[in-house]
């Protein structure tokens, strides 16, 4: 009955922010907000799932811990992560001390400002199906960075290693709380290394017991964690970090991440019922305060910890307004000091309310980042360096007439080139991959490095004089920035785009499209082909 009340009340809530193009985590958010005043943190449902659906997404991140991704823009990522952590825990420090905190809580407060939502991020780029763009990559890489800090925070509330002062009584606990912990990591590459890999090559035969065992490991060594001392996100992140090699590690996360979404919705209206009205009407000063701060202080410290790093000022935009909430990582380390004594049931009730504010915000503006953008464009180039490069060094092209224009250089687009190069066609590759880019450059390839929405990384492919133009793209977005710049420039070569929804198709033909690549009706297509013309050699056997 309970699920039944929570899940038909976000449901319609759902269906309307639908229709006004809203984010659906507003929803859930503005779902747990309306039961909140029915005491709903005494429902069994909201005492253990909430959880469950925390554990699932800590277990994806630990899983999806791509150390080749923070390798390839590790030092800009692990900067500004560190100088916007720094700046807003410092800031939000002196605001909840202003307003009577002190001590350890204001502490934990402003620490809790640092941290952006990985839930909402992750579901809006998925949305946009822009976790590949090169602002997509920065963000996903600075939320990895981010949640590492918040767990080691999470470590240190649950280990009692916050208090102010030291005394000879803390070295025997805090011994034997580091030897868990390295006893626990020691155990995840131990598991990972020997005794998963055999296990899960079993299995695999079936997807549905792989599966159950992929859920089943996560619970057993969770539970361990929480045997040892640790916390829930503790024991979930490292059984995924164990599983971050497995050849599995795809159809582990298609199985996942459904019921994790059912579990996250959950999760969001839990925090939608932590507003506490009669607390926030007296904490409500402070609130604002910490929304505010989190919607303009910790995108201008991106802003800056990024712009010595040579970004162009659409990726530097596009990165900071990304990370413009409290977390629910916040809320998370918040509880845990309730729950420990460093902090009191006023502090959680601001950083709920904070967190319901910011996201619903940062929801919003990230729907419409493109109007935004034109707005703020002049203000975010002055943080752009002479110079601007994306990480990469911008290659010097010839000048080139009838070439081809390839738009992504993988899966798909590796093939194309392979084909072009072989049949002695001109080419000019554009890819946001730096590895990507690397390796094409050293064999050869005319290759620009940068995202195709972005206008300044377009007028460097030579549109103008091109003889086609192929882009592998799968965005919607990023295929209608490719058009609208051929229809200014006066693009008089066929433009193919791709599509992975068949429901596009139309609008990119009216965009200008000459040919829209749908995989699934390709792949239809050649196989009818291949029918037509070997029919008539076709034996059955009876």
């Amino acid at each position: 009955m309970e699920l039944a009340v929570m899940l038909s009340l976000a449901s319609v809530i759902g269906y309307v922010a639908m229709r006004f193009r809203l984010p659906l985590v507003m929803a859930y958010l503005l779902a747990g907000v309306a039961l909140s005043s029915y005491h709903v943190s005494d429902l069994a449902v909201l005492h253990t799932l909430p959880e469950i659906g925390i554990a699932f997404v800590l277990f994806l991140i630990g899983m999806e811990l791509n150390l080749s991704e923070i390798r390839s823009l590790g030092r800009p990522i692990i900067f500004a992560t560190f100088f916007q952590i720094v700046m807003s825990s410092v800031a939000g420090f002196f605001l909840a001390s202003f307003f009577g905190f002190a001590g350890t809580e204001a502490m934990i407060l402003g620490l809790s400002l640092g941290f952006a939502s990985t839930i909402v991020i992750v579901k809006m780029l998925s949305d946009k199906r822009d976790t590949a763009s090169l602002y997509g990559k920065l963000s996903i890489g600075i939320l990895l960075v981010e949640d590492l800090v918040a767990i080691i925070a999470m470590v240190a509330i649950t280990g009692n290693l916050i208090s102010f002062g030291f005394s000879t009584e803390l070295i025997q606990p805090l011994f034997i709380f580091a030897l868990k912990a390295v006893g626990l990591i020691v155990i995840t590459f131990f598991v990972s290394r020997y005794v998963l890999p055999p296990l899960f090559n079993r299995v695999a035969k079936s997807v549905e017991l792989l599966f159950l065992a992929a859920i089943t490991w996560c619970f057993i060594f969770t539970a361990l964690a929480l045997f040892a001392g640790f916390s829930v996100v503790i024991g979930a992140f490292l059984a995924g970090v164990a599983l971050a090699s497995s050849p599995y590690q795809i159809q582990i996360q298609a199985k996942v991440k459904p019921i994790r979404d059912f579990f996250v919705a959950l999760f969001f209206i839990y925090i939608g019922s932590q507003v506490d009205f009669g607390g926030m009407r007296d904490s409500l000063p402070l609130i604002l305060g910490f929304t505010a701060l989190a919607l303009l202080l910790k995108p201008f410290a991106y802003l800056v910890g990024l712009s010595f790093f040579k970004f162009r000022k659409r990726t530097l935009f596009y990165t900071a307004l990304n990370l413009t909430q409290v977390s629910e990582f916040s809320l998370i380390i918040v509880l845990l000091a309730v729950q420990h004594g460093f902090a009191s049931d006023a502090a959680l009730a601001i950083i709920a309310g904070s967190a319901v504010l910011s996201i619903m915000i940062s929801s919003t503006m990230l729907n419409h980042s493109e109007t935004i953008y034109a707005f703020m464009k002049p203000f975010v180039a002055r943080f752009q360096k002479r110079e601007a490069i994306d990480i990469l060094p911008e290659a010097v092209l010839p000048s080139f007439s009838k070439h081809v224009v390839v738009i992504g250089a993988d899966r798909v687009g590796k093939v194309v080139i392979e084909h072009l190069r072989k049949a002695n066609i001109e080419t000019v590759v554009l890819d946001y991959n730096p590895t990507t880019v690397r390796a094409l450059r050293a064999d050869g390839y005319h290759v620009l490095y940068g995202d195709v929405s972005d206008s300044e990384v377009i007028d460097n492919l030579q549109l103008e004089t091109a003889h086609l133009v192929i882009s592998t793209a799968s965005g919607m977005r990023d295929s209608l920035a490719l058009l609208d710049a051929c229809k200014r420039k006066g693009v008089k070569a066929q433009v193919i785009v791709r599509t992975v929804d068949a429901s596009q198709e139309e609008a990119l033909k009216l965009a200008g499209a000459d040919y829209v690549i749908f995989p699934e009706r390709v792949s239809g297509d050649f196989l009818v082909s291949k029918l037509e013309d070997e029919w008539p050699n076709l034996h059955f056997s009876e």
